[in-house]
């Protein structure tokens, strides 16, 4: 138990502390002593109350039929119940021809119409 107490009684001491010493600058280079440092701009503090943008409606659609040519070009439009005859226009305009197609279409409604 001395042993432990002669141990103890030594680190009562204090400890020195070693600085390092401080890194030199490198010389700066000709003209760069004569300019000045650009002042930044204050950071702009976030605002604490964000107005919302008012949620954006979703564009209304509507259905149509078009009949279209092999080259993709609408030929012809039917409302969405003139299914039928928009498969008979497209018969029609494929005898002999190249064939035509008929395909769904999605047209915006104007809100203010």
């Amino acid at each position: 138990m001395t042993k432990k107490k002669a141990a103890e009684g030594e680190g009562d001491a204090p400890k020195k502390t070693v600085k390092k010493a401080a890194a030199k600058k490198a010389p700066k280079a000709e003209g760069e002593e004569g300019v000045k440092k650009a002042k930044k701009a204050p950071a702009k503090k976030p605002s604490k109350s964000k107005s919302k943008k008012a949620a954006e409606a979703e564009a209304r659609v509507k259905l149509f039929w078009g009949v279209f040519s092999p080259t993709m070009k609408r030929v012809a439009v039917f409302h969405y119940h003139e299914k039928k005859l928009a498969e008979k226009k497209a018969k029609e305009m494929s005898d002999g021809k190249s064939p035509h197609f008929v395909s769904k279409i999605k047209e915006a409604i104007d809100p203010s119409a």
